[in-house]
This record gives structure tokens, C-alpha cells and sequence, in this order.
């Protein structure tokens, strides 16, 4: 039986098109889990920074060590042994790490030593697994007529590409997280807004906007939250607007925490520079909005083309095609 055989079979469809629907019905009733699951993660992640920086700042009021006070509040980010001996043992990071990971980790919606003893530890561990897994294909599974020489430098090669896959998944964390924050920033800075006319100060208006936008953005409600606590338990406040724009990456956000630190050390008011603000980042989304409309008109071309067009010639010609042929065959 060749494969057109099989997927032109009655059975055969039918158990594909009840295999679709049972996992359609597993994703529906699942996301939700996911979703509370993925909310309370980062709801205890935010608790476990709230703990790190009051017990940092404590200890630097009793001018303790604050290394010792952070032992308390990293409890529930501490990873696994084995990965923590790994990176000691080889020394990752002299290897893998450099001035940027931190910050990388930290857009990521990463914190704390933990998150980076499992990247570090993934760095390693990744082109070695994918190596073996493609050793064992080309050399057990599907050796083929090639050399074995020629299947080793093929999974060496596998490894080697590999190696960036951590780096890629990061990445690919760090645009997902940052597309999720640059959507609801503009909406946050009106909320901000509204909340610093009607009188509140900054750390209670960032606390009800984190609250008032987590279900826009829970990423962005996530920071708020740390930025809230930084400002109750740090020493100056231009440093939690400063983490709030490194955490993020983007350069509005950035912005908007150059304007707060500069209202903050000169004095000047910061509803006023809230509204500037917030009148750009509404701007802002107005021309991403145009940019993406103007692109539409070349992204339809092929889809016209390919499933648009054949279909029209067709209800238009098919009439006259078929009258010219029963005339010919009356005739």
C-alpha cells in the first residue's frame, strides 16, 4: 500500500479528523491551566524579588552583608544540583557568560542566579545531547551508503548548530515578551497619567496600573510590580526607573524613565512629562498601525494571484465555455 493509498482511505481520514478535534479539545480546556499556571509562576517570582531587595536593603541599613541576606530570599530560585556542579566543575561562566547575560536573561523574564545556572548549564548541555542524538540516526538508525566518517562530521556539525539554541530560544522569549509590553505601554502611560493628576504618588501609581494592566499584559504587570518594590526598598529612585528600562530592552520605555529620573532630580512636574510622553507613544502606535497598513497592499499580491484570481476567470469565463461547447455539440 503506497502512501497516496493510505491518506485517500475513509479510515484513515476519519482518524485523522478525530485526532484534530481531541487535541483541539485538550488545547481549549488546557490553556486555561496553562494560563493560571504561568500567572501564578510569575506572581511568586515577583514575591521572591520583593524578598531579595528588602532583605538587600535591610542588610545594608545594619551594615551586614548583603550576599548572606540574599541566601533567605533565593530559596525558591535555586535550580538543580546537578546543573549548579556542571557550571562549577567546567567553569561556565568564564565561558559562556559576559556583560550582557544578565540583562539578556533579565528581558527574558529571567532573574536571579538560578536562571542562569540552567542557561549556562544549556549552553553545555545542548550540541552534546544533539550530537548524540544525531550520531545515533545516522550511524544506527539511517547509516545509509555514506562513510562513517562523513555521518560523523554530519552530527558534529548538528552539534555545532546546536550550541545556538538556548541563544535562540532566548531570543525568541526576549521579542515575545517585549511585543506583549510595547502593545500595552502606551495604555499604561495614560493609566499613569490619570493616576498622577488625581494626586497619587509614583509608587502607588505604578501599583495600581500593574494591577489595572495585568490582564493587557502580564509581562508588563510583572515589571511594574518590581518596579513598585524597588522604589519602597531602594536607596535612590532613579535606580528602579533605570532597571525598569534595562529589564525591558525598548527604547520607549526608556525613555519615558529618563523623563521620570530627570522630573524626579531637577524638580520639574512629572504629570507634565507623563503627557508628553504619553501624547508620543500614542503617536507612536498610530504610525506602527499606518506602517502596517501600508504594507498589506504588497502581502496580498500573491495570495490574489495564487487563490483569487484563477477563481474569478473562472465564474467569469466557465458561462460563455460552456454555452460555445453545447452550441458545438447541438451544431
Amino acid at each position: 500500500m503506497n502512501i497516496v493509498e493510505l491518506l485517500t482511505q475513509r479510515e484513515f481520514l476519519i482518524g485523522i479528523l478525530a485526532a484534530i478535534s481531541a487535541a483541539a479539545m485538550v488545547f481549549t480546556f488546557g490553556s486555561s491551566l496553562v494560563v493560571k499556571q504561568d500567572m501564578r509562576k510569575r506572581i511568586r517570582r515577583v514575591a521572591v524579588e520583593r524578598d531579595r531587595l528588602r532583605a538587600e536593603e535591610m542588610a545594608r541599613l545594619r551594615g551586614g552583608n548583603a550576599a548572606d541576606a540574599r541566601t533567605s530570599a533565593r530559596r525558591s530560585g535555586e535550580t538543580k544540583a546537578y546543573m549548579k556542579r556542571a557550571v562549577d566543575r567546567f567553569d561556565l561562566k568564564r565561558a559562556f557568560q559576559d556583560d550582557t547575560t544578565l540583562d539578556k536573561l533579565a528581558m527574558a523574564g529571567f532573574r536571579g542566579q538560578g536562571h542562569l545556572t540552567t542557561f549556562l548549564f544549556q549552553r553545555l548541555a545542548a550540541p552534546i545531547i544533539i550530537f548524540a542524538i544525531a550520531a545515533f540516526y545516522l550511524l544506527v538508525v539511517m547509516p545509509g551508503e555514506r562513510p562513517v566518517f562523513l555521518n560523523v562530521t554530519y552530527a558534529i556539525g548538528a552539534g555545532l548548530v546546536g550550541a545556538y539554541l538556548p541563544v535562540l530560544m532566548l531570543k525568541n522569549a526576549t521579542q515575545k515578551r517585549q511585543a506583549s509590553i510595547r502593545r500595552a505601554w502606551p495604555d499604561c502611560l495614560d493609566l499613569l497619567l490619570l493616576c498622577v493628576e488625581a494626586g497619587m504618588s509614583m509608587e502607588h501609581a505604578f501599583k495600581r496600573v500593574a494591577r489595572e494592566i495585568g490582564q493587557q499584559s502580564a509581562e508588563l504587570a510583572e515589571e511594574l510590580t518590581l518596579t513598585t518594590a524597588e522604589l519602597s526598598f531602594l536607596e535612590e529612585r532613579s535606580r528602579a526607573y533605570d532597571n525598569l528600562g534595562r529589564r525591558t530592552g525598548l527604547d520607549n520605555v526608556k525613555a519615558v524613565m529618563t523623563a521620570l529620573i530627570q522630573a524626579d532630580r531637577y524638580g520639574t512636574s512629572v504629570g507634565q512629562a507623563l503627557r508628553v510622553m504619553a501624547e508620543e507613544g500614542r503617536e507612536t502606535r498610530m504610525m506602527d498601525a499606518e506602517k502596517k497598513a501600508a504594507a498589506l497592499p504588497p502581502k496580498l499580491t500573491v495570495p490574489l494571484i495564487l487563490f483569487f484570481l484563477p477563481v474569478l476567470f473562472i465564474v467569469i469565463m466557465a458561462p460563455a465555455i460552456i454555452k460555445v461547447m453545447s452550441n458545438g455539440l447541438m451544431g
